[in-house]
This record gives structure tokens, sequence and C-alpha cells, in this order.
């Protein structure tokens, strides 16, 4: 389309807003001509008109579009080029139908400058006429109106005013009509009207919203012809005969069915296919015959033994129809739920049996009738090894072993299913949150069961030993560093004093299967760091059932995972035992005065975990004592110097009852807090925290387990299990105990997310470390790296996992820290710095 230039912007709105769906444009008039009116009527056919789309637009979604503004050209010469804004509104009023419009252009006031212009209008009229099955569709008439340049037009699309109608019994007739063809397929005789003519009937139809209603017509008229079909089958006396007339209904009715949906395509390609609950037009007829001619009772029955006898009969040497055979088949696989079992998938146990002396000629049979989803099924069926392996059915798997032996690829199949099971498994165990308590033993209990499996079953076949180790290693990462949490947890709780599950045997053979479980985890720094965290509480507390037992865990790290790996462990059991010897020399050279014994661990802090410094209130006797044993220390190691840990300290008190003597074994806040008593009778909680100093969540769960607990050394009024503000303390003198020394135990905080988020993001600081000596160390080495290669190397040293977008930021650090540079030529490519 060539437009004449310049065109004006009102010629611009209206070959844009008068033509959208591509209705040929009449000629405009030039805009300087009179004022007149013009008409176009535009004939199109009826399939361009049904197939276009509507848009409709509800009053309450009105809105105005954005405001146009141009700078119009007047077609004069001789006078000067003016830039006024245009501004017009476009709203949309009720339904707007795009095959007729109706538009208005309203002029409006313009300024006061503008007023004395005069104003050309130009009123075009447009009727489009549509003819389809004696239905016809009148467009609206149009209207435009163009000023000089200034004046505010506005746009308004409105509806039909009369909406087309179909004529009066046009859908009855039009479905007798569809009716009568259907059951002439049906009853296999011709059909009177034109496909072309159906097919158009009912795109009509569906155009006018009566999708619903013929659809339901539709499947009533098979349905009743289903029914009509089931009484021939019911009482049918021969059995092969029978065999045929299913099989010959079952093939007419299919034929019946595409020819059906050929005529009602349109149907099924739109309303069927925008309503996902309903089945198509196809899966309808399916749906039909399985429900009232496969289902039924007799039929079923009947065809069943009817299969079953074919194949009996073939197993005894005689010939049979096996297209009719297949055929069968494949009509009740479309009732999976009833019939097939029974035809293809015999007990596991006498499967195994059956299959092993019948091999070939099962398979043969196989491949004639059954089709090919079903083939695999028949001799690799996984859902039986899942059942196997759940049911732990020891000689069916090792019978089930020997027969996928023999057949060519079978071991591979069988061992593909063996990786998919121990990885399924697995990961219900490891991503399941509510099984964190017991993920460690149910871990530990699968590992035993597979093993042995592999040992008995599968005779120890290194290539089932592999793959186990790779699906562990796989379903045990998919939760970062939780698995490897829960195993130093675990750890800690077979070590821990107060452990009679085990003997020291057991025990070491524990700690060997945990190791097995530890080898596959990514986050083995993850693991120390927590490991490390326990190890230290009972090493102080002397918690720990076994010196031996401790150190045989420690060696085997060691031998897992390197020297430097359990480095600063095997430091922390340096400082016990120098403690130890340092307080052997502490006792002889000094003059302990009063009667308190005094043993101090002396820890140092790149070996033990960060603990945060608490300053309390001590007894002067204690302060005595620790400038002491300062000026011990410090006389044979000058440079050092010593922080005092108040929170790690623990102390056994004297204690006079009116039942008798008792001695109590405490934390230092109890200690604390109950030698407060020896000074007064009662103390509300603000007189305890100014005296000792404690910090008040510390204080309040130190007092709860000297007033709540099991062993109430003191009073606490009101009397409730939680510390409040105000509450007041005093001595228990009644108290009782069976037991001679009674160990207090302090309440202790549950670990937060918190402190396991300080946990991971410490682990997290010592890995950034580990990733740039990596890359220094290969930098050094290699000196010039691309980048892709300097990642791929970096992620062979590393033990953990790292994201490269992590990686990339320790690189970025190592250039500003001038460790290494960017080439100045390949951007890609880095150097080391020497």
């Amino acid at each position: 389309c060539i437009l004449p230039s310049p065109l004006p912007l009102d010629w611009l709105y209206y070959i844009f807003f008068m033509f959208p769906t591509g209705l040929p444009s009449p000629n405009p008039p030039p805009p300087t001509q009179e004022a007149r009116p013009a008409a176009s009527d535009v004939n199109t056919d009826s399939s361009s008109i049904t197939n276009s789309k509507k848009r409709k637009i509800n009053r309450s979604e009105r809105e105005d579009i954005d405001s146009i503004s141009s700078s119009p050209k007047t077609h004069n010469s001789s006078s000067s080029s003016t830039s006024q804004q245009i501004q017009k509104k476009l709203r949309f009023e009720d339904s707007v139908d795009f095959i007729g419009l109706d538009v208005k252009m309203a002029e409006e006031s313009s300024s006061a400058s503008c007023s004395s212009n005069k104003t050309k209008t130009v009123f075009l009229a447009g009727v489009v006429g549509h003819h389809a099955n004696g239905l016809t569709k009148t467009a609206g008439s149009t209207t435009f109106s163009s000023s000089k340049p200034g004046a505010a037009k506005k746009l308004v699309i409105k509806n039909f005013k009369e909406k087309p109608k179909l004529p009066e019994n046009y859908t009855h007739e039009t479905w007798q009509k569809l009716k009568e063809a259907v059951e002439a397929i049906q009853n296999s005789t011709s059909i009177k009207y034109n496909l072309e003519e159906l097919y158009q009937a009912v795109e009509n139809l569906c155009s006018h919203k009566i999708s619903a209603r013929l659809y339901k017509q539709l499947r009533v008229v098979c349905e009743d012809h289903i029914k009509a079909q089931i009484d021939q089958f019911r009482e049918y006396p021969f059995l092969t005969l029978f065999l045929k007339k299913i099989d010959n209904c079952w093939q007419d009715h299919c034929r019946q069915m595409i020819m059906i949906r050929s005529i009602f395509l349109f149907l099924d390609r739109t309303y069927v296919l925008q309503n996902s609950m309903l089945p198509s037009i196809w899966d309808m007829g399916l749906e039909l015959f399985r429900f009232y001619i496969i289902s039924d009772m007799k039929v079923q029955s009947k065809t069943i033994y009817g299969i079953l006898l074919l194949i009996e009969r073939e197993r005894s040497g005689e010939t049979i129809d096996r297209s009719l055979l297949r055929s069968l088949l494949s009509i009740n696989s479309f009732n999976d739920t009833q019939c097939s079992p029974q035809v293809i998938y015999p007990s596991r146990k006498h499967y195994l049996h059956h299959v092993n002396k019948r091999l070939e000629e099962e398979a043969d049979r196989v491949i004639t009738y059954l089709d090919q989803k079903y083939k695999g099924l028949a001799f690799q069926k996984p859902m039986s090894l899942n059942h196997l392996l759940d049911e732990n059915r020891i000689q069916d798997l090792c019978l089930l072993y020997q027969l996928f032996s023999r057949v060519r690829g079978g071991v591979l199949v069988l061992l593909q299913h063996w990786i998919e099971y121990i990885k399924a498994f697995g990961s219900t165990i490891v991503i399941n949150p509510e099984k964190d308590k017991t993920m460690v033993q149910e871990l530990l209990d699968f590992k035993d069961k597979v093993d042995h499996i592999i040992d008995i079953c599968f005779i120890k076949n290194e290539k089932f030993v592999n793959a186990m180790k790779e699906a562990f290693e796989t379903f045990i990462n998919k939760r970062p560093n939780k698995p490897a949490e829960l195993i130093a947890k675990h750890v800690d709780s077979k070590l821990r004093a107060g452990n009679k599950e085990a003997t020291d045997e057991e025990l070491e053979k524990m700690l060997d299967k945990i190791m097995i479980i530890f080898r596959f985890i990514y986050g083995k720094d993850v693991f120390e760091a927590f490991y490390k965290k326990d190890l230290a509480k009972r090493l102080l507390v002397g918690k720990s059932a076994s010196v031996d037992a401790e150190k045989s865990m420690l060696s085997k790290l060691k031998h897992e995972c390197g020297a430097a790996f359990t480095s600063k462990l095997e430091g922390m059991f340096k400082d016990m035992e120098l403690s130890k010897d340092i307080m052997v020399q502490f006792k002889q050279c000094q003059n302990i005065p009063g009667n308190i014994e005094l043993t101090v661990n002396i820890l140092t802090m790149g070996y033990w975990p960060t603990y945060i410094p608490m300053e309390v209130h001590l007894p002067a006797e204690m302060v005595r004592l620790q400038e002491i044993f300062k000026t011990f220390y410090l006389g044979k190691h000058s440079g050092r110097k010593l922080q005092w840990q108040s929170t790690l300290g623990h102390c056994v008190l004297k204690a006079e009852f009116k039942e008798g003597k008792k001695e109590l074994q405490v934390s230092l806040f109890q200690t604390l807090v109950l030698l407060m008593f020896n000074e007064g009778e009662e103390f509300t909680l603000e007189e305890i925290k100014l005296a000792t100093g404690i910090e008040d969540g510390e204080l309040r769960r130190t007092l709860q387990s000297l007033a709540c607990g099991k062993a109430r050394v003191i009073h606490k009024v009101p009397k409730s299990k939680d510390v409040e503000d105000g509450d007041k303390f005093s001595c228990n003198d009644d108290f009782k105990h069976k037991l001679f020394r009674i160990k207090i135990n302090q309440i202790q905080m549950k670990e937060t997310v918190e402190e396991q988020a300080s946990t991971t993001e410490r682990v997290y600081q010592d890995r950034q470390y580990q990733i740039d000596a990596a890359i220094v160390r290969i930098m050094k080495m290699r000196k010039t790296l691309s980048h892709n290669l300097l990642v791929s190397e970096v992620y062979n040293q590393l033990k953990f996992p790292v994201k490269p977008a992590d990686l990339k930021k320790r690189i970025e650090s190592l250039i500003d820290r001038d460790y290494m540079e960017r080439d100045k030529e390949n951007p890609n490519q880095y150097n080391y710095v020497a």
C-alpha cells in the first residue's frame, strides 16, 4: 500500500482504527475538500468471519489510552509549519466487535487562541456484510471529525446495537442433520449430507456458544449405540466365535469414532481442548466402550478365559490365530486395572521359577503378543525388584540375579534399577527434616542391608559395589552440610560418658560403620567444626566415655582425611595432657592457702572452638588463687597471655543440710549463686544479678536449674517453672537426696539457629582461606592460566563443593591483593605476580 506523502495525521488515525482486521481501505478524499459522506461495502466469505477472533471489554473495565501528541503537516507550502500537541483519548464502551466498528470522533473546544479557526469534518460510513448459512452481520457506521491543529479529539468505539441472531429452529435442524450422519456411520450406511457441510454446521454451532450442548448430545448418541451392542455378547454360546465377534466390534468401533471425530473436529479442537476435565471425542469413545462392554463382568470373564485358553493351546502345540490374540490383548490393555495383570503379571515368586524353565519360549510369546510398552515389564520389571528389596527376599533376589545373568545385558539392566532404588530410598531418609533425629542410624541400617544383599545375592559383584558407593554419595549430598552435622552429633552421643548401649568392641565396630558413611559426604569441614565443638565439651567437662575410643576415632579421621584435618583435634588432646603436668608442678611448687583445690586447663586458642568471655564477680579466695596461678604460669612461659573462661568452669561444693552433709557438683555460675546464701537467707533476682555479675539469660537458667530441677537446693517464691522478675530465692535446708555427691546439671539452652549459622559461617570463612591457598598454589606452578582451566584445577584440589560465584569472588580478591593479575590483551587469562 503506497500512501500519499505528506499524509495528514487524521488519515493516519483513520487507517489505524478503521481497518484493524486487514479489510481493504477505501481511497480517502484529500483533506482540503469539503466534508462529504463516503461508504464502502466489503463482503467477506464465511470462513474468514467465522474464524475471526473477538474481544470484549466490560463497561467496568473502561480505561483511557495514553494521549498521543503529534505535529500535523499541512499541504500548503506557503504557510509556515507549526507544531502543536493534539491529545486524543480512546474509550472502550461495552463490547468491541472488530468486524464492524461504530467510531465517532468528537470535536472538543480548542484553546482560546485557536477558537476562531475553521473546522473541516469528514464523515465516512462503512457497512460490512457477512453471509453464512443464512446469517448476516451488519456493521455500524463510522464517523470521523478533523479540525485544525490544536483541536482536542476523542475516539469512541461502541459495540453493535443489535447482535446477530440465529434463525429460528436452526440449532434443532442442524443437530438433526448431525445426528442422522452419526447414526449412519454407526449403522454403516451412506450419509445424506456432504461432509464439508456437516463440518461447517458444527463450526457454526460452536461459534454461537452451543458447544457444551453439542458435546453432551454427541456423547448420548454414542452411549446409546454402545449400550445396544452389549446384549449380543452376554449370551454368546461359542467361545471362539465370541472372541472374533468382540474383536470385530472393537475394530468397527475404532473406525466409527475416527469418522465421527473428523466431522466434529472443530468441537474437539476448541471446546474440548479448552476444558481440561473433558476427554477428547476419541477418548470419550474408548471410555464408553471400556465401561459398557470390556468392563462387563460376563464379557470380561469370558474374554480373559478365552485369551488364556488360546495361550494354553499354543503351549500344547496347537496352531492358533495370533493376530486375533494380539488384538484381544490390545483391547484389554485399555482396562489395565482389572484385566492386564491377570494376563501379563503372574505372582513374582512363581514368575521367577517359571521364567527359569521356559525362558526362550516365553520370550517369543512376549515379542509376538505384547505391545512395546509391556515388553520391558515382562522380564525387566523394576517394581518387582523394589518389592523384593523392601521385603528383603534374599532367595528370590539370588534367583533374580541368576536369571538376569543368563540374558545378554541383563546384569546392566538390574544394575541400573539397583542404583535407582538406592538413590530413591536414601533420599527419603536424608531430605525429610522430620527424620533428622534418626537419620544417621537409618543410614547405617540401610548400608548394612545393601552390603548383605551384595555379599549374598549379587556374589560380591564389583559393579554393584561401586554403583552402591556412587548412589550413596549422590543422595547423601542432596542436602548440603546437614548430614555432616548430624554424623558429628551421632558420634558425640556414642563417645559421651553414660552411653551403656555398647561394649568397647561394639563401639569400635560402630565407629567403623560411621566412618564408611563419613566417606560419602562432601562437607567434611562442617563435620570437623561440629565434632571439635562436641569434643571440647567432652574433654573439659570430663564426659568422655573412653580416652582410647576418642583417640581411636581421631586416628580413623587422620587416616581418612590426612594429618592437616586432625591437627587441631590432636592439639586439644595435647593441651589436656600438658595441663595435667602443669597442675602437678603447680601443686608441688606452690603453697596454696585455704582449703580450695584449684585445677586449671590451659587451652591454646587456635585449637579450641571460639568462646565468648564473660566477666563475673568471683569470691576473693578464687581471685587470689587465680593470681597465684597466673604468676606461676607466666614465670615459666613469658610473653603469653591468659584469659579466664568462666563459662567453662565447674566446682564441687560441700553443703550441710538438716539431713546431713552433701557434695554438690555444679557449674561456676551455680557456685556463685549458692555461695551467696552463706551471707544471707533470702535474695531477689535483681540482688543476685548485681552480686554475681552473671548475664541475665544465663542467670535465669542457672536459678531455674537450682530451684526448679530435680535437685531443688533453693526455694523460689512464687513457685513456677520459669524465673520472672521480682522472684525471691532462699536456701532449702530440708533438701534430701539418696546420694552423697549430687550432680546438678545446668539447664542448657538448645542450640539455636543463630549458633548453627555462626558455626557454618566459620566453616565458610575457613573455606575461603583454603580456596585462596589452592588458587595461589596453582598459579605459582603454572604462571599463566585461563579462567576455565584455573576453575577446573581448583575444583580438582578442593574437597568440598564451591559455587562458581564464590570462586570468582576469591579470584577477584587475590587480584586486588596483587597475588595475580589479568592479562592486558586477554581478560580471561591470569598471570601470577611473583
